[in-house]
């Protein structure tokens, strides 16, 4: 199946994209196709626990199971402000 991927932030720097379609194995998580990304851009593997990802603009665990054509969003932490 046919996945969309987009990464925010810092995440889009490291990668060098902000959009990536990808084929995925039927019935993948969410977890599986960031460890794809992973091993396209190791530079992203520090962001693996602090990252939040969502399905179809809905917040999503990395156990989510996929759909053919799901969009699949990749944010990093956020910060701000001052101390």
């Amino acid at each position: 199946m046919r996945v969309r991927i987009r990464l925010f932030g810092r995440l889009h720097d490291l990668a060098g994209a902000s959009e990536l379609d990808r084929d995925v194995p039927g019935e993948a998580t969410v977890g599986e196709v960031w460890a794809l990304l992973v091993a396209d851009a190791p530079a992203i593997a520090p962001y693996a626990r602090a990252v939040s990802a969502a399905v179809n603009a809905d917040f999503a665990r990395m156990t989510t199971r996929l759909a053919d054509g799901d969009e699949v969003a990749f944010l990093p932490p956020v910060s701000g402000g001052r101390a």
